[in-house]
């Protein structure tokens, strides 16, 4: 099942015995899953299974036994590696049969967990919910549902300022706002710069706009290589910053004017709406085409050419793009 087909029925009230919350967002499976936990349960009637710790027969006992002094026995079991799909089963058809309990699995990493899911059925009356990466927007959005259960005041553009300081990790972004929530105070561009330490030294919404603008990315783009950032995910971002410049530069032609609101979904700080306008208007609709040609085209080199520096050469490659466009 895909989340908002999920979301649609959690919001109609329909409940199961099991489920599991697995997929490329470890942030939303673990948040799903510790919400559904607490939706069943209060918090100490819930026992939290973590990695190394599970084992079968002690998780059988615990779903087996009555509930004495509360209405339900939760189990969460949190997993980086799959279950035996005949102890699953049996978890789950102890659920079946005893109306006491519940059992939730939080599978995160990057294990395969889809032979797993399979054995979550409406026979069982069990759900698996499958996550996958969120778009920027949507991410802004989900952080957005975080700041408003803080009684923060932040705005989308400082949000996706903050999820671009950590590489678009939403768990990062998140633990942050927890913080950031103590200063009991509006949140600005500045406080998260004194507040918060990104992954890099280098906020890559800087590099692109001097990569577009003509300026200097040698040290830049350095410094977001050398610390740690993966080659194929910095022209992945490249790819979608382009194709955000086109969308302006297109809402520019047909209507004239700059609507932030309408391009992105959300309002960003004015000084980086203008910023980035002002990149998409010079250039002709035909370049954005050429310069996704030019990092595709990179990233299949990387991905097939063999005893390639992926470093060095992804360095090459941008300055030689920087230079064109100077």
């Amino acid at each position: 099942m895909y989340k908002n087909v999920f979301d649609k029925e959690l919001a109609s009230g329909i409940t199961y015995n099991g489920y599991m919350f697995y997929g490329q967002c470890d942030y939303l499976v673990e948040q799903y899953s510790n919400n559904i936990a607490l939706q069943l349960a209060n918090g100490e009637d819930i026992q939290k299974i973590y990695f190394d710790e599970y084992d079968f027969k002690e998780c059988s006992n615990f779903l087996s036994q009555s509930s004495l002094f509360s209405a339900n026995n939760i189990l969460l079991i949190k997993s980086v590696k799959t279950i035996p799909k005949k102890e699953v089963d049996a978890l789950l058809d102890i659920c079946s049969t005893n109306s006491d309990s519940k059992v939730i699995f939080c599978c995160i990493g990057e294990t395969d967990f889809k032979n797993m899911a399979k054995s979550f059925t409406k026979k069982t009356k069990s759900v698996e919910v499958r996550f996958f990466t969120p778009t920027d927007k949507e991410a802004i959005h989900i952080l957005n549902e975080e700041v408003k259960k803080r009684n923060l005041q932040c705005g989308f553009g400082e949000l996706q300022y903050l999820y671009n300081m950590h590489q678009k990790d939403l768990s990062l972004s998140a633990n942050d706002l927890n913080k950031l929530a103590i200063l009991d105070q509006p949140i600005s561009v500045n406080i998260i710069n004194s507040q918060c330490f990104g992954m890099g030294a280098v906020i890559i919404d800087d590099f692109f706009n001097k990569l577009f603008g003509g300026g200097n990315i040698n040290r830049d783009l350095y410094m977001l290589l050398e610390e740690g950032m993966n080659e194929i995910y910095l022209i992945n971002q490249t790819t979608s910053f382009i194709q955000q410049l086109f969308n302006i530069n297109s809402y520019f032609r047909l209507y004239g004017r700059l609507d932030i609101v309408e391009i992105w979904g959300f309002k960003l700080p004015t000084n980086i709406a203008n910023a980035r306008a002002s990149l998409a208007q010079r250039y002709k609709q035909e370049q954005f085409l050429e310069f996704l040609e030019f990092f595709l085209q990179l990233e299949l080199e990387l991905k097939t050419k063999t005893h390639l520096d992926t470093n060095s050469y992804t360095q090459a490659c941008f300055r030689k793009f920087s230079a064109s466009l100077r």
